[in-house]
């Protein structure tokens, strides 16, 4: 028997997993597929929850794609950056997943003294890039951690005493909202988000 592929998932189909995601370019994964465990799995393993579709997006576009999808199909959506979330909330039942996991460049000014983390970055990720530049922020205590659920629930670190949570130290995030457009929120953009 050989493997789904994305041409097969992408057949017309009264199930979600049958489906494309209109402009979509990342990998669709569905309980067919042979990385669908894998896919699913997440830090905490007492967690064991079956989403009916992973949307491993490679862009911020993608996600915005897979927000649309899951509105337009009244589908619960789980978000993963690190899927280091004690609780297991990146992963969810019949939902679809919105997986960042293949997003995590970081990229260093070293001028501004600034970093651009995408979603999917973890920890480790932006302390090998900003170290390179004797830089560091507050951060997760462990380098697996996923940078976005650190930072959106306040971010606690090493640093913090003396640099403040991780959200003190965000300066602009781009943020899909839940009608799946693209923003920017600063202190002067979007401030409610």
């Amino acid at each position: 028997m050989t493997a789904p592929t994305r041409e097969r998932l992408s057949q017309p189909s009264d199930t979600v997993t049958g489906m494309e995601i209109p402009e979509f370019r990342g990998a669709l994964i569905a309980a067919e597929h042979p990385d669908y465990d894998d896919a699913r799995a997440v830090w905490n393993g007492t967690v064991d929850r079956r989403p009916r579709l992973i949307a491993r997006c490679s862009g911020t576009a993608d996600v915005a794609a897979a927000v649309r999808f899951a509105r337009d199909r009244d589908l619960e959506i789980a978000v993963r950056g690190g899927g280091h979330n004690v609780a297991g909330t990146s992963v969810c039942d019949g939902g679809i997943v919105i997986d960042l996991s293949a997003m995590r460049a970081v990229s260093v000014d070293p001028v501004e003294r600034t970093a651009l983390v995408q979603g999917g970055a973890l920890w480790g990720d932006v302390d090998h890039e900003t170290q390179a530049h004797g830089l560091a922020t507050t951060g997760g205590i462990i380098g697996h951690t996923g940078v976005g659920g650190v930072s959106l629930g306040g971010g606690l670190g090493w640093l913090m005493r003396k640099h403040g949570l991780t959200v003190d130290n965000l300066v602009e995030a781009e943020v899909v909202t839940a009608e799946g457009e693209i923003v920017v929120a600063s202190a002067s953009d979007h401030p409610d988000l």
